[in-house]
């Protein structure tokens, strides 16, 4: 899933969410930034230095997690990172060109923290709820996102004299020491192996009403040591807590079934556009005979459902052989 967005698209969604900063007289701002405010459209100009951002992501193979027709979760969890872009004009005050130019890439940094920031908002946690009801429903939230985007990495920077524009492209990791998921994972648990009693009846209820965990018999199945879960057909995303549930609302998977150390280093689960990425991705982490099973809808846009009897296969699949603990489990998106 790791597909290529063109800057061109980006530029449009950043005038509307985080404008084209000037870097000139305006007041700095936390960030150590200044606050501008937006430009026309019109102003936007193609030169060297946006195909030079262009030419970087193509031989990365990434692309930027936004887009005129909205965000792109897929993208962030696929590729293992967020990407954001912003662009500032130089400082006419500034006659020294170096100066005027490192003002401007500074200014262009800002925008894209400010754009990311409100990414960030808009992630689901568990269910319908997104990063910011978590940041006032969750004092674990709150700590962990407070200060998050000043430890962006910035990855990209050019300016233009000619055209008196500096653009910037930050990054987030998603997981691994310093990423955005796994800082958040880190403060759902108490200890090692304890969950937050928070955040566990969080992850056991729906629309605050209990949600019981799936249990069957254990039934003769293939050794199976992961799952594949075919969402193509359903209106599903990648969030921070993904579960699975049976047509009953009774739970099957859920993140207090994985070890920390792999939901802090990995999250729930791979996420891909085919059932033979899936495969492939699987593979990468030792999963040789993944169970592949067809959704059969939604609880909400991060939940996704099966049937009983798919239910009862994966129940006892990984009874079998614990692929859950280790989050061997890949959803496989439009």
């Amino acid at each position: 899933m790791k597909h290529k967005r063109w800057l061109i698209g980006a530029l449009i969604l950043l005038i509307g969410v985080g404008g084209i900063a000037v870097a000139q007289q305006y007041p700095t701002d936390q960030m150590g930034g200044q606050q501008q405010p937006a430009q026309p459209a019109s102003t936007v100009q193609v030169d060297a230095s946006f195909t030079a951002a262009n030419e970087w992501l193509s031989k990365n193979h990434l692309s930027l997690t936004g887009s005129p027709a909205g965000r792109d979760d897929a993208a962030a969890f696929s590729q293992e990172m967020i990407l954001f872009y912003g662009e500032a004009y130089g400082n006419p005050a500034h006659t020294n060109i170096a100066q005027r130019g490192g003002m401007a890439k500074r200014a262009a940094v800002v925008v894209a923290q400010r754009s990311l920031a409100e990414y960030i908002n808009g992630f689901a946690i568990v269910g319908d709820t997104l990063v910011k009801d978590g940041v006032a429903q969750y004092d674990v939230i709150r700590s962990a996102v407070a200060g998050f985007i000043k430890g962006v990495q910035v990855v990209f920077q050019d300016y233009s004299p000619e055209k008196d524009t500096a653009i910037a492209i930050i990054k987030v990791g998603m997981h691994g020491p310093d990423g955005f998921a796994s800082s958040l994972y880190k403060k759902m648990f108490v200890t090692e192996k304890k969950m937050d009693p928070q955040f566990v009846k969080a992850i056991h209820e729906v629309d605050g009403n209990p949600a019981p965990n799936f249990k069957t018999a254990v039934v003769p199945v293939e050794a199976h040591d992961g799952l594949i879960i075919d969402a193509t057909e359903q209106n599903f995303r990648p969030a921070l807590i993904n579960r699975v549930f049976t047509p009953k609302g009774e739970l099957l998977y859920d993140p207090s079934k994985i070890s920390q150390k792999v939901l802090v280093e990995q999250g729930c689960g791979e996420y891909t556009n085919s059932v033979d990425k899936a495969k492939a991705a699987l593979d990468s982490r030792g999963v040789k005979n993944p169970l592949v099973i067809k959704a059969i809808g939604t609880v909400s846009p991060s939940d996704i459902q099966v049937s009983d009897d798919d239910a009862v296969k994966i129940f006892s699949a990984n009874q079998k052989k614990g692929f859950f603990a280790s989050a061997k489990v890949a959803f496989v998106l439009k």
